[in-house]
C-alpha cells in the first residue's frame, strides 16, 4: 500500500503547566498530496498552528510531548535525530510564519537572510546565495531586486515582507510549504496578490501546500480540501465544496454563517458562534462543541454528554465528529442568501 505524500497519524501535542496539561492537540490526522492544498480553519486556540510546527519539529527541546506519526515521503520525521531534522527544516518542508516582521532579523538585510536561507543547504559562495536570493526576490514580484536586496526588514512594505517570507520559504524548492495565516494582517488588494503568488509557485515547483486560516474567503479560493479544527480535534474533513456548500456539523456551519454577507440588509445582525472555546486544560469529555451548539436538543435524550463522538465518514471524502444524525444534516445549511464560490 502507498502512503501519501504526507500522513500526519494520530498526532498528540501537550503542554504540562503548573496548573495542568494543555491538550493541544489530540489525535489528529489527515494526508496532503504534491500540488495540493489543505485548508486548516478554526477559532484561535484550536490547535492549528501547534499541529503544523510539529511537522516542522518545532516543539523539540521544549517541555512539549509530543506522539503518532508524521510521513513525510515514507520518512517519519518524529523518529530523527535534531540534526537529521534540521537538515530537511527549510529544505524539504518550510513555514511562512504569521508576522514576518518578528519573523525577519531587523539587524540583517533582506537578501542577507535570504541567502543565509539556501546557504545553510546549499555549499556554495556568498556571491552565489546572493544572485539566488535576487532571483528569488524578483520571482515573489519584489520590484527592483538588485536594489531591495540591500534593504532591511522595515524598510519594506507589509506585503513585500510577506513575499520576501516566501521567497525565503521557497529559496530550496521544499517538497511541502506551510503558510501559517500569511495574509492576516494585509489589505485585501496585497491579500488577493499574495494568494495569486502562493497558487503561481505552487503550480510552478508542485508544491504541497498547508494553509492555515480562519478566513473561508481564503480557503473557498485556494484550498483542494479543508481541515475544520476545534479543542486540538478534526471535527469535520472533507472538499473545500463539500464543506461551504453542506457543512455537517454546527461548527462548521457557525463559521459559515459568521461570515458578513456583503449583499444583505446593512442593518443585518451580525451571526457570531455563541459562547467561547472550551479550556484545553480542562476540556469537555464528550463533544466539545456541546455547550456551544444551537443544535443539541436534536441529539438523543439517551446518549450521555460523556460521549465522544467518533470521526465518521458520510460521504465518499467527507468526515465529521457529531452526534446528530443524517436526517438532522438537512437543517445544517448554510445562510439561503448565500452563494459560495469554490474555485
Amino acid at each position: 500500500m502507498t502512503r501519501p505524500f504526507l500522513s500526519v497519524e494520530n498526532l498528540v501535542v501537550h503542554f504540562p503547566t503548573p496548573d495542568g496539561v494543555v491538550r493541544a492537540t489530540d489525535g489528529l490526522s489527515y494526508t496532503v498530496e504534491p500540488g495540493k492544498t489543505l485548508g486548516i480553519v478554526g477559532e484561535s486556540g484550536s490547535g492549528k498552528s501547534v499541529s503544523s510546527s510539529a511537522i516542522l519539529g518545532l516543539h523539540r527541546n521544549t517541555s512539549a510531548q509530543v506522539s503518532g506519526r508524521i510521513w513525510l515521503n515514507d520518512i517519519d520525521l518524529l523518529t530523527l535525530s535534531d540534526k537529521e531534522m534540521q537538515a530537511r527544516r527549510g529544505k524539504d518542508v518550510a513555514m511562512i510564519f504569521q508576522d514576518p516582521l518578528s519573523a525577519l532579523h531587523p539587524y540583517y538585510t533582506i537578501g542577507d537572510q535570504v541567502a543565509e536561507a539556501y546557504r545553510v543547504h546549499n555549499k556554495v559562495s556568498k556571491k552565489a546565495a546572493r544572485d539566488r536570493a535576487i532571483e528569488m526576490l524578483d520571482r515573489v514580484g519584489i520590484p527592483n531586486p538588485q536594489l531591495r536586496v540591500d534593504d532591511y526588514p522595515h524598510q519594506f512594505s507589509g506585503g513585500m515582507r510577506q513575499r520576501a517570507m516566501i521567497a525565503m520559504a521557497l529559496i530550496n524548492d521544499p517538497q511541502l510549504l506551510i503558510a501559517d495565516e500569511p495574509t492576516t494582517a494585509l489589505d485585501v488588494t496585497v491579500q488577493a496578490q499574495i494568494l495569486d503568488l502562493l497558487q503561481d509557485l505552487q503550480r510552478e515547483f508542485n508544491t504541497a501546500l498547508i494553509m492555515i486560516t480562519h478566513d473561508l474567503g481564503v480557503i473557498a479560493e485556494v484550498a483542494d480540501d479543508v481541515l475544520v479544527m476545534y479543542a486540538g480535534r478534526a471535527v469535520e474533513y472533507g472538499t473545500t465544496k463539500q464543506l461551504l456548500t453542506a457543512p455537517a456539523m454546527p461548527y462548521t456551519l457557525g463559521l459559515i454563517q459568521s461570515v458578513p454577507d456583503l449583499s444583505s440588509d446593512v442593518n443585518e445582525p451580525l451571526r457570531p458562534i455563541p459562547g467561547n472555546p472550551p479550556s484545553l486544560l480542562d476540556p469537555p469529555s464528550g463533544c466539545a462543541f456541546a455547550p456551544r451548539c444551537t443544535f443539541k436538543h436534536l441529539v438523543a435524550d439517551n446518549l450521555p454528554d460523556t460521549v465522544m463522538p467518533e470521526l465518521e465518514e458520510i460521504a465518499p471524502g467527507h468526515l465529521r465528529r457529531c452526534h446528530l444524525t443524517e436526517h438532522d444534516l438537512s437543517k445544517l445549511t448554510p445562510k439561503p442568501a448565500e452563494e459560495v464560490e469554490v474555485v
